[in-house]
């Protein structure tokens, strides 16, 4: 007998036992076999054909760029002709940067260091020479409508069988003019020609150390003067000349058509770099002893004297100069900038760049290894003097930009490759959708800081940014552990400094905010001028911030630190000088018993301090004991703010400067909670204690119930085991069985969330303000606040009283907490309905409570707080809720469509979508690395489905959840065409070079996994580099300590690369 066909979900027959007649009928109509019914065997369970395309509309995963500055850069190229700049990191990464964004991102298959970058004159090509001795074609290329980084060629130069490896170790490299040719100069001293685009050698055409030395007079040189060949240059008039400069100082001026040396100069020290003059009379060598040299070339003399030798910061010696330009001007007095050179007794630890123009001397002294630099002058050929407009120097930690076109030489303000770890970042907060006005007074604070920047246009200004202008106003905010907040600019692909602001002025430290570290007096010498925003060491490791809140439609601003401060600041657009008002909450209520051991709390400045225009403190809340503050919210209408510590969490009126309540969460058992910073070493040591204790308690249960004990005890653990697994086998396949945790686990009064929400508490008749604060043990607390009117708001305090407990069975830590309204929809932000920028929320119906542990997420009726569904996350993996947020997402095909869902990201780094209000699992996508803890604990989530998470110390990772809000590059680069009469003409434009190449009418939905994989390049070419583990670990607080995720799939060679995304 067939089984009774299932009823469709929802359907009701009134009445349907009232006529027994029509029984039988039913019966037998479920019965049918029918093709309807034989299909619906092979639908999945719950797999709705409409709501899968809805879901193809609304969700997209893409990892779509990097903000900031790349880990570890390694090389430096520039191209005059493109006016493009190449970054080459020791992981094998490139970026090529110009007009602001316009970007474009490579990998090398090799995780290997990046040495030198070049570019091929005239041409959109360049050269990359990684540590491995092999050297790589790139171009910028059309490919399908668009424009792409691809790699062409590759290619690693090799001896004759048996030699040395030094034979073939490429040292420079010199591509010529002609753009046919490479000219590489090797550790041997012989000079091989490669022959360009196929990267073959010419071996006819090899400028052997033995032809040299045949050509050089044998009393002025031996065979070791032919070693390790250190410079290749180009003579500027001459392209069949060449200067071959060795590094015992021997130095050549090799003739390219009749393979003859024309001139041979003799230096006495060891040399380093070359640099051609302008008109080609002239060069200058700089050398190991810290002095440069200016050789004539004439053809008079063909074994000239030096007209000049230099050592500017002789007599003591000095460090070795590296580089060295000769720029002419227009004066008369040429520009001589070189690197080091610096005494090396009392200046040898300083990287310097030093400039040089007539009377005028400045030692530019950066907080970071110099990497390289160069000279943006013109390039016109026609031109007669180089007349140099800006330096820019890649250092290890940031980019500079000094303007030699200004008295002073200033800083020009970078608007991308911005040094995000200036000091450490340890948090992130996003806002969304910034109103105009307070976007304007915050940029207008930000122009009062950058005075003493230069006004000059950014010079790196190749290609044409084609990106829509972003569809709303965004900020990102990073506390530091300096006790800065700054500022950024996250609504498009650059990431632009606003706005910097400090809290060390509210506290007593060691140094004076008003030092000046670049006042420098009349006399001194060497000249050094600090320049640049990287300053890695803190003053006092208690003004780090760890929590921020903005409230964007008031302009209040919320700020918490590492020792118990809270700061509640209001927008001043004019600078002012008050007094900074003081309240101390002591969350542990005089308990006995208990004694704090950790840091003590920062001293205060007595009296009225002077604040500039922006963001200024108006009140200072000192938790007791002085723990790290770990969750933070900001009510402004109601002028509130909460804030929680391991020890428990409190509430403050800052309208009335006064303290309503606080509640200590500390259980008997957290001895660690006073231990001040959470220190993970004893936190590891007792849970490997512990985890010693349950598998010594397990073998030795084991070994009693294998004693032979008696029938019934056997037959007892034989029930429960079968109990057990019974109950095991009754979960659903992707659920698991939630074990509740030990009430005396350390920490469980650590609050981890705080939220204000105006809902039912008491009773479904009246709603009324309330807070809501969840615990580290799974403890949800919730008090019902009576905050006065208006009109009566300084006269009537708020109270506030404690209305539910909610104690979760498994004790899992409370991620967060959420309200919806009667429409199933989160309760609006504080102030945005009196802005009608939102509904108001619907009051009539019953309200409901989402609780998010790291284990499941369930939902209460209120006001009753009776359980009304869940779900629990799978944990085959041992799956954990870190990151949960509501996004809301809009379709891609119609503007009429958006719903809200939970946006979750968990231990294992993927990221889960979760429909509200029923708790269905939309869609997963892989995101970081399962091991890059610092990674996961640094994610922030926007609240239109995008996110950010660090990568390195000072690169954020930028990805999309949907379809309709993506941040990438589109931009337009003109790629030059070479005629046979070599001269260069311009073609049209091409289009789109993003990240990830779309073709036309194409949608982000539209890409397969493979083209998704390929947008985290750049992750991957950080994937072996170990350091970076301890540099975020150091930064970023709760037991983070592996890196963010690089994708595994390595890029084969020729794999079209579009601004980081593959084709």
């Amino acid at each position: 007998m067939p089984e009774p066909r299932s009823w469709p979900l929802g359907w009701v027959c009134p009445n349907i036992y009232a006529n027994t007649a029509v029984l039988p009928f039913l019966w037998d109509f479920c019965c049918q076999d029918t093709p309807a019914r034989k299909m619906r065997r092979f639908l999945r369970a719950g797999h709705d054909p409409v709501r899968e395309r809805l879901k193809r509309d609304l969700f997209q995963f893409n990892k779509t760029v990097e903000h900031g500055f790349p880990h570890q850069p390694s090389a430096l190229g520039y191209s005059p002709f493109l006016r493009l700049m190449a970054i080459g990191t020791r992981s094998g990464a490139i970026k090529l940067y110009g007009a602001p964004g316009v970007e474009f991102m490579g990998l090398h298959e090799e995780n290997n260091t990046v040495m030198q970058i070049h570019f091929i004159p005239d041409q959109c090509q360049l050269v990359t020479l990684l540590d491995d001795n092999s050297l790589h074609l790139w171009s910028l290329k059309q490919h399908g409508g668009a424009s792409e980084l691809r790699e062409e060629h590759r290619f690693t130069l090799k001896g004759p069988p048996g030699s040395p490896p030094s034979a073939t170790q490429i040292t420079a490299v010199l591509p010529h003019s002609s753009r046919e040719v490479l000219y590489l100069g090797t550790e041997s001293g012989n000079i091989f020609v490669v022959e360009l685009p196929s990267l073959r050698v010419l071996e006819d055409r090899t400028i052997s150390s033995e032809a040299v030395l045949q050509r050089v007079p044998e009393d002025n040189c031996n065979r070791r003067s032919c070693e390790l060949v250190e410079a290749l240059r180009e003579h500027p008039k001459n392209p069949d000349q060449i200067l071959i400069g060795y590094s015992r100082g021997l130095i050549v001026l090799w003739d390219l058509q009749n393979s003859k040396v024309t001139h041979h100069f003799l230096g006495s020290q060891q040399l380093e770099n070359l640099y051609w003059q302008r008109d080609g009379s002239k060069f200058i060598s700089c050398h190991y002893d810290g002095s440069y040299t200016q050789w004539p070339v004439s053809s008079d003399n063909r074994q000239p004297e030096p007209l000049e030798n230099t050592v500017p910061y002789g007599p003591f010696p000095c460090k070795a100069i590296s580089k060295i330009y000769w720029q002419t001007t227009k004066n008369g007095l040429p520009y001589i900038i070189f690197q080091g050179g610096m005494p090396r007794a009392s200046y040898g630890d300083r990287h310097s760049i030093s400039v040089i123009h007539g009377s005028q001397q400045t030692a530019f002294d950066f907080t970071s290894r110099v990497i390289d630099f160069f000279i943006i002058f013109s390039s016109e050929p026609a031109a007669e003097f180089d007349d140099p407009s800006a330096m820019v120097v890649l250092a290890e930690e940031e980019l500079v930009v000094i303007d030699l076109k200004t008295a002073g030489w200033p800083a020009v303000h970078p608007p991308y490759l911005a040094s995000l770890h200036c000091s450490a970042i340890t948090c992130s907060h996003h806002v969304s959708n910034i109103p105009l006005k307070l976007w304007e007074r915050i940029i207008s604070a930000g122009s009062k800081q950058n005075i003493h920047y230069s006004t000059m246009p950014w010079p790196i200004d190749g290609g044409t940014n084609i990106a829509p202008d972003p569809p709303q106003r965004d900020l990102l905010l990073t506390g530091h552990e300096d006790g800065t907040v700054r500022f950024w600019d996250a609504s498009g692909v650059c990431l632009h400094l606003l706005y910097k602001l400090s809290t060390v002025r509210v506290f007593l430290t060691d140094a004076d905010p008003n030092d000046n570290m670049n006042t420098l007096g009349e006399d001194e010498w060497p000249p050094l001028r600090k320049v640049g925003t990287f300053d890695p060491y803190s003053d006092d490791p208690r003004l780090g911030i760890q929590k921020i809140y903005l409230c964007k439609y008031s302009g209040y601003l919320a700020v918490a630190g590492t020792a118990g401060q809270v700061l509640v600041m209001e927008l001043n657009d004019e600078d002012a000088e008050h007094v900074v008002d003081h309240a101390e909450a002591d969350l542990l209520q005089d308990q006995e018993g208990y004694r704090w051991k950790g840091h003590e709390k920062l001293k205060t400045r007595d009296g009225p301090v002077r604040f500039e225009a922006g963001f200024q403190p108006f009140v200072l809340v000192q938790c007791q004991p002085p723990a790290v503050v770990t969750s933070l919210a900001l009510h402004s209408e109601w002028k509130l703010v909460a804030f929680g510590t391991s020890h428990g969490f409190g509430l403050f009126d800052h309208q009335q400067k006064r303290l309503v309540f606080v509640k200590c969460t500390l259980h008997p058992s957290d001895q660690l909670a006073l231990e001040g910073p959470l220190s993970r070493v004893k936190s590891l040591k007792k849970s490997l204690r512990q985890s010693f204790r349950r598998i010594r308690r397990s073998r030795v249960s084991s070994r009693k119930r294998r004693g032979g004990g008696n029938a019934s005890e056997v037959q007892e653990a034989n029930a429960k085991f079968d109990q057990d697994t019974l109950q095991e086998m009754e979960l659903a396949p992707v659920q698991r069985k939630i074990e509740a945790r030990s009430a005396e686990d350390s920490f469980t009064g650590f609050v981890r969330t705080l939220y204000f929400a105006d809902t039912f508490l008491r009773d479904s008749s009246r709603h009324c303000p309330s807070l809501w604060a969840g615990t580290n043990g799974g403890t949800v607390y919730a008090f019902c606040l009576r905050v006065p009117p208006a009109e009566r708001r300084m006269d009537e305090p708020v109270r506030a009283e404690q209305a539910k407990e909610i104690q979760l069975m498994h004790r899992a830590p409370v991620v967060g907490i959420l309200v919806l309204d009667g429409r199933s929809t989160p309760l609006p932000e504080p102030l945005e309905v009196a802005h009608d920028l939102s509904k108001s929320p619907d009051m009539q119906g019953s309200h409901q409570l989402l609780v998010v542990s790291e284990e499941q997420f369930k939902v209460f009726t209120l006001p009753k707080v009776s359980s009304k569904l869940k779900l629990k996350l799978t944990a085959l993996e041992g799956c954990r809720v870190r990151k949960v947020t509501v996004a809301n997402f809009g379709s891609c095909k119609t503007d009429d469509y958006s719903e809200n869902d939970l946006a979750v990201l968990t231990n294992l780094g993927d990221i889960q979508i979760i429909s509200l209000p029923f708790l269905k699992l939309q869609i997963r996508y892989p995101c970081i690395r399962k091991e890059d803890v610092s990674g996961i604990a640094s994610c922030v989530f926007t609240k239109y489905g995008q996110g950010f998470y660090l990568i390195s110390p000072s690169e954020f990772e930028r990805f999309s959840l949907s379809t309709k809000w993506l941040v990438e590059p589109r931009c337009i680069v003109d790629v030059p065409e070479v005629t046979t009469n070599n001269h260069v003409h311009s073609k049209a434009g091409v289009e789109n070079a993003a990240r990830k190449s779309r073709g036309p009418g194409k949608s982000p939905g539209d890409y397969g996994e493979d083209e998704r994989k390929s947008g985290r390049l750049m992750e991957h070419a950080l994937l072996n580099d170990e350091k970076v583990l301890k540099e975020i670990q150091s930064t970023l607080e709760g037991g983070r300590g592996s890196y963010a995720e690089r994708n595994s799939a390595r890029s084969p060679l020729g794999h079209g690369l579009s601004n980081g995304g593959a084709d």
